[in-house]
Formats: structure tokens, C-alpha cells, sequence
């Protein structure tokens, strides 16, 4: 284990870690990831080439699905190279540079996912609550600068986290907790004041992941007002159903993410192992499971899939 002294220096590097106590079935366990990696590849760039292709699919529930697959997309794109080469080849190091490099895209494309989230919710909103307005409240330039607000709200929150951790010096062991980089993971390897880093990170979560949730709660309360007040059961029960698939992507986003971030604060050692379990499905299993829950839940995407597939 080799201690990092200067983040200056061009051979200073962090080590990563795959699954402490069980390196001896790495390449087992990688057989699994790289299966999970190429499902969600394959499957969220189907989901973008179907909506892309046909004109029916161009409605904005279908839009901000194509744009939380790409971002699915790249988020495993961003940590496939470090956890396959961890499992696969037991490559370990990964420089200053490229470590900083990593977390933003991890950072920042989480971001974008959530605020995806938050306009998946806002869609379902306004599709039962106010039906009659929804083709003229969500209109294509709307959809475009909403998602360009956001786009801009990931950078702006993202950017700054490689150069507040570029600014310190490594002095103690340079192991991190997991087979990527994570903010608060490597700004805990700082032998120096860290306060800074915390108030900001603290801050970015709630401005972000923690508005947007709230923001999702409070869309689905008036959608189950809305509902509640149908006297139909069955229009009751096909109006929620509409949202199943959208409450799912919420959960297997947010629960592993908040759960993370809690370990990531306040957990001790005894977690260590759950905190590494716990940082494999934040980042594995939304882009593994949202394509595959969306076209199973939805109709026309189903239909459009299986008809291509039968010719």
C-alpha cells in the first residue's frame, strides 16, 4: 500500500477496492457485473434507438425517458473501466487526475438523473391531475429548457468537487471504500481541514437530491388526491397504474443513494462491507432495471419492441 503524499506528484495514486475477503473469486464475481454492465448498455441504448426512431414514441413521458436512459447510459460507462478492471485484471491504482475525473461524471450524472426523476414526476402530474392542459403545458421547447435548467444545475453543483479535492495533500492511506471515486470517500483521505468539503457536500445534496425528492413527494400526494377523488375504481386503479413504473426508478435510485450518503456520515467500521454492497446498487442496478421496468409497464414501448423483434 503505497501512502500518497503530494497530489501533485504524476505517480501518486489511490487504490480502489473490490470486495474485501473474497479476492480469491474476483473473476467469478465478474462474471455477474459484466453481464449486469452489458444488459444495461444494450438496454437503455434500445430504449433511445426505439423512442429516437418512431414518431409515436415522441410524447414527453417518452422523451424523458429517452434522456434518463442516456443518462443510465452513462453512468455505467463512467465506472465500468475501474470495478471490470478491478474484478478482472485486480488493477487497483487509479491517479489523482482520472479518480477526480470519474467522480464528477459520477456526481454529475446523478444529478441529471435526479432531476429527470423530478420531470418524470411533474409528467405524471400534470397527465392526471390537469389532462386537458397537458399537451400545451408540456410542449418540445419547454421539455428542452427544462432539461437544459437542469443540465446546468448538475455542472454547476458538480464542478467544483475535483478542485476543492485537488487542493490537498494525501497523507494517509489511500485506500477508498469502493471500486470507483466517490466525493465523500476521497475527501476523507485529506490530511488536512475537510470542512469545507462537508458543508458542501451537504449542501449540494440537499439543493439537489434532496429538493427533488421532496419535490416528487409532494407531486405524488396531489396525484393520489386526484385519484382518491375518482369514484370509478377501475379509472382510479388505471391512473395509478400509469405511475408504477416511474415509482420504481424512484426508489432504486434514491433509497441506495440516500442510503450511501448516510454510511458515508455517520456509519463506523462495522459498515464497511454493507457501505460497499450498498455503492454496487447505486450505480448497477437503476441502469440494469429502469430499461427493463419501463418496457415491461409500457404498453406502446412494449409493442414497439416485441414488433421489432418478431420481424
Amino acid at each position: 500500500m503505497t501512502p500518497v503524499n503530494d497530489t501533485k506528484s504524476q505517480f501518486a495514486v489511490f487504490l480502489l477496492t473490490g470486495i474485501p475477503g473474497h479476492e480469491d473469486i474476483h473473476l467469478w464475481i465478474s462474471i455477474p457485473f459484466s453481464f449486469m454492465y452489458a444488459i444495461s448498455i444494450v438496454g437503455n441504448a434500445v430504449i433511445m434507438y426505439f423512442i429516437k426512431t418512431d414518431s409515436s414514441l415522441h410524447e414527453p413521458m417518452y422523451i424523458f425517458l429517452s434522456i434518463l436512459a442516456l443518462t443510465d447510459l452513462g453512468l455505467s460507462i463512467a465506472t465500468v473501466p475501474t470495478i471490470l478492471g478491478i474484478f478482472l485484471f485486480n488493477s487497483r491504482e487509479i491517479s489523482l487526475n482520472a479518480c477526480f475525473a470519474q467522480l464528477f461524471f459520477i456526481h454529475f450524472l446523478a444529478k441529471i438523473e435526479s432531476s429527470i426523476l423530478l420531470l418524470m414526476a411533474f409528467d405524471r402530474f400534470i397527465a392526471i391531475c390537469n389532462p386537458l392542459r397537458y399537451a400545451s403545458i408540456l410542449t418540445l421547447p419547454r421539455i428542452v429548457k427544462l432539461a437544459l435548467v437542469f443540465v446546468v444545475r448538475g455542472v454547476a453543483v458538480a464542478f467544483p468537487f475535483p478542485f476543492l479535492l485537488k487542493r490537498f495533500p494525501y497523507c494517509q492511506a489511500n485506500v477508498l471504500s469502493h471500486s470507483y471515486c466517490l466525493h465523500q470517500d476521497v475527501m476523507k483521505l485529506a490530511c488536512a481541514d475537510i470542512t469545507v468539503n462537508v458543508i458542501y457536500g451537504m449542501f449540494t445534496t440537499v439543493f439537489t437530491l434532496g429538493l427533488d425528492s421532496l419535490l416528487i413527494f409532494l407531486s405524488y400526494v396531489m396525484i393520489l388526491k386526484t385519484v382518491l377523488s375518482i369514484a370509478s375504481r377501475t379509472e382510479s386503479l388505471r391512473a395509478l397504474n400509469t405511475c408504477v413504473s416511474h415509482l420504481c426508478a424512484v426508489l432504486l435510485f434514491y433509497v441506495p443513494d440516500i442510503g450511501l450518503a448516510v454510511l458515508h456520515r455517520f456509519g463506523n467500521s462495522s459498515f464497511h462491507l454493507l457501505k460497499i454492497l450498498l455503492g454496487y446498487v447505486y450505480l448497477l442496478v437503476p441502469p440494469l432495471m429502469n430499461p427493463i421496468v419501463y418496457s415491461v409497464k409500457s404498453k406502446h414501448l412494449r409493442a414497439r419492441i416485441i414488433r421489432a423483434f418478431v420481424k
